[in-house]
């Protein structure tokens, strides 16, 4: 999974340049509104003009803000530093309830005015139709620079040119019906602006605030969760929790899976669930852990070599058998043929008292100690009339077996313990395996009878031809 702490400088550089056209536009925008708005005398503009000037500040923070949310993660800041586009977006919220605040009480005080004079000229017009050029550009430009690089700065910046916009024809409005006789129209209009100026800031809080209290994406946690469920071997998702940091879905999910599968099986299960994720959420980075779970259809012999291989001890020739309401295991273990044979017993004790805590203290459990075979053993290809006297060997114990036929690729080689012995034969294809064992274990037990020299004799039984 890719490092969401590697800062794409294309995308930092295209957002800090948005920031820096987001200053400029305000900053000409709110000079042109304060300047008809005093010279027409309307609140309406004039609130504009302050809209525009407070647009102005937050697009100046969010300048600083995207270059700081750039910096990569450090020793003080795990996560990085995208939190802090949402600390300037929370800046700015508190200016747009401020203005809208402002503009309420002065629209109001001019509603009871009745002497207030608004001269809209065409000017005035001039400007207002420049401004709402302006703003539906810059909404649609920072809109989508936003959506494709994950910025909540950037986001906020489009939402308050969205609501200049609409702000920008109130008060076009508002200007028109004074002109029409309507002297109460430029104050009902600043109060639409005001309307729309908290409802800019309400929006933008709600987002930040769950930003900032690490509040679950919506629609995103019941998206990954199904994603994750549906990958096989994953029996459920026992906890999945995320939070967003600047453009990034960041979180953990445990995962259950069977506890009898091996340790490379649930990695893979692990890395398939990662993959998932990243299919739905290309930004995510989720901390995967897998927790093994008991399931109802583990075998007697499944259960335990689950707790053999908590004790790392080989175990083979498992035999399980149901005593009316006892269950009686007998089992071989193998350990290193050099150990004392004081301490290879304790390690057997303590391996059949966890077999009794997993079965139950009324389970008969009895262990057989081996020595544990030698990863490498030094050896050479014996002779060949010793190859071919083992070779005649297995075809005259095969051909008194029936199930086996076709003796074929021996190979004998000599050790220090004795001749190991491996061989090819052909089975009937639709012969059970049990049968197919007990065969070729009768042609061992005819051929070591021979060749007491033979110390492991391996048969691999193909299916024969129809």
């Amino acid at each position: 999974m890719r490092d969401f702490h590697i800062i794409d400088a294309r995308a930092q550089a295209r957002k800090i340049a948005a920031a820096r056209a987001s200053i400029a536009a305000s900053a000409v925008l709110a000079i042109a509104k304060f300047a008809a708005g005093w010279l027409s005398g309307s609140l309406a503009l004039l609130s504009e003009g302050g809209h525009a000037a407070v647009d102005t500040g937050a697009a100046v923070l969010t300048y600083f803000a995207v270059r700081e949310a750039g910096k990569p993660a450090d020793a003080e800041h795990h996560y990085g530093h995208a939190k802090y586009e949402s600390l300037a977006a929370l800046a700015e919220t508190g200016l747009l309830f401020g203005l809208a605040l402002f503009v309420v009480v002065e629209a109001f005080r001019r509603i009871a005015d009745s002497d207030s004079d608004v001269d809209a000229t065409w000017p005035v017009f001039a400007v207002l139709a420049f401004s709402i050029a302006v703003d539906f550009f810059r909404s649609r430009q920072l809109g989508r620079i936003a959506r494709e690089e994950g910025s909540d700065a950037l986001a906020a910046d489009a939402l308050h040119f969205s609501s200049d916009l609409i702000s920008s024809i109130l008060v076009a409005i508002g200007l028109f019906a004074t002109r029409a006789g309507f002297a109460r129209g430029d104050a009902l209009a600043a109060l639409g602006v005001a309307l729309f100026i908290a409802v800019a800031g309400f929006r933008l809080g709600r987002r930040t605030v769950e930003t900032l209290l690490d509040a679950a994406p919506r629609d995103m946690t019941e998206r990954l969760q199904q994603a994750i469920v549906d990958v096989p071997g994953v029996i459920e998702v026992e906890a999945l929790r995320l939070r967003t940091v600047g453009p990034q879905i960041i979180g953990e999910a445990a995962l259950g899976v069977s506890r009898t599968l091996p340790f490379e099986h649930a990695a893979r299960i692990k890395q398939a669930a990662e993959r998932a994720v990243l299919a739905e959420a290309p930004n995510a980075l989720i901390t995967f852990t897998v927790n093994p779970r008991v399931l109802d259809d583990e075998t007697v012999a499944e259960r335990i070599r689950v707790v053999a291989g908590r004790k790392c001890l080989p175990v083979h020739h498992i035999i399980a058998q149901q005593l009316d309401d006892r269950l009686a295991i007998s089992l071989d273990i193998e350990v290193e043929g050099t150990m004392q044979h004081g301490r290879a017993h304790a390690i057997a004790t303590a391996f059949e008292q966890a077999i009794a805590d997993e079965f139950g203290s009324s389970v008969e459990i009895e262990t057989h100690i081996e020595p544990l075979e030698p990863h490498l053993r030094r050896g050479r290809d014996a002779d060949e009339p010793v190859r071919r006297e083992v070779e005649l060997a297995l075809i005259r114990h095969c051909a008194v077996s029936g199930e086996a036929s076709d003796i074929h690729d021996v190979r004998v080689r000599e050790t220090d313990d004795g001749l190991i012995v491996n061989y090819h034969c052909h089975v009937n294809a639709a012969s059970p395996v049990d049968a197919v064992h007990s065969a070729v274990d009768e042609i061992e037990r005819g051929v070591r009878q021979q060749f007491p020299r033979i110390v492991r004799l391996v048969s691999h039984a193909e299916p024969r031809d129809s």
